[in-house]
């Protein structure tokens, strides 16, 4: 009878236990790949980058640079949770611990640099604008002044022009660059400014083709790095060697086709691993 209490006691120690790894087989296992997830921040509404689709797929350059890296660090495509981070919000999810890494047209600079660390960069991108295709009124950045400039909250790009090319801009900050494209199409404002590469992506969409066009302006470098917590030294080191192994095997090259192809991009070639282009 003794004996019976036992086993019965023991049995429940072991379902116990089993319960417990189950449901501890959803925690991130800090690159150590053995089948847990990894939650990955990057863009939703960025065709060509970071796109999230009507059937609830990701797909865009950052996507593939990602999940080529989670690859490297032990994880499959299943093992992966990709969470939308706007621009705003980057720091804030890195720090918070929401995300492991950030993928998301992450422009490296020294602000951004005292609350997080970067790998990368992995793309070399300029600031650009995107204007209306019957619009020849903006041949310069100059131009830009007296215009209404559309970016997103949180972005470079719009303090740059405020700051150095076109102060006299009447700036228009909203969520996401989708609005942006919306006001530009409905003449709400007169240009949107951010990287060529995000810009190439919005206008060769099949709706869009033709309405658009970028004015070629270079106005700045950017160095796309992917963002992750400040002081693990051991991920970053991990990360920049994922990349390293991305650009030597092809895949990157494959990733810039497969993605910024349709659009005519004229992509810069891969950037060195900590090569900061200023």
């Amino acid at each position: 009878m003794q004996l019976r209490k036992v086993t019965a006691a023991s049995a429940a120690v072991l379902a116990l236990a089993l319960t417990a790894t189950a449901c501890g087989s959803d925690k991130e296992d800090g690159g150590s790949g053995d089948g847990k997830k990894i939650t990955i921040g990057i863009k939703i509404d960025q065709p060509g980058l970071g796109l999230k689709t009507p059937d609830g797929k990701y797909t865009g350059f950052d996507v593939d640079v990602a999940t080529y890296v989670a690859k490297e660090l032990g994880y499959d495509a299943k093992d992966i949770v990709f969470k939308e981070t706007k621009s705003a919000d980057r720091e804030t999810a890195i720090e918070r611990g929401d995300v492991k890494f950030i993928a998301a047209t992450y422009s490296i600079n020294d602000e951004r640099l005292q609350k997080v660390d970067f790998a990368g960069p992995y793309l070399l991108a300029h600031q650009d604008i995107l204007v209306r295709a019957d619009d020849d009124s903006i041949k310069s950045p100059a131009d830009l002044n007296k215009k209404k400039l559309c970016s997103v909250t949180g972005s470079t790009s719009a303090k740059n022009v405020k700051d150095k090319l076109a102060p006299k801009a009447d700036l228009q900050e909203f969520g996401g660059y989708s609005e942006c494209l919306t006001g530009l199409e409905n003449k709400v404002v007169d240009a949107l400014t951010t990287d060529d590469s995000i810009l190439a992506g919005f206008a060769s969409q099949q709706n869009f083709q033709g309405k658009f066009k970028l004015a070629g302006f270079k106005m700045t470098n950017e160095n796309y790095g992917i963002g992750l917590k400040k002081g693990d030294a051991d991920l970053k080191k991990k990360i920049d060697a994922a990349l390293t192994k991305m650009v030597s095997d092809g895949a990157w090259d494959k990733a810039v086709k497969d993605n910024f192809g349709p659009a005519n991009y004229k992509n810069e070639p891969a950037p060195k691993i900590g090569n900061i282009v200023k």
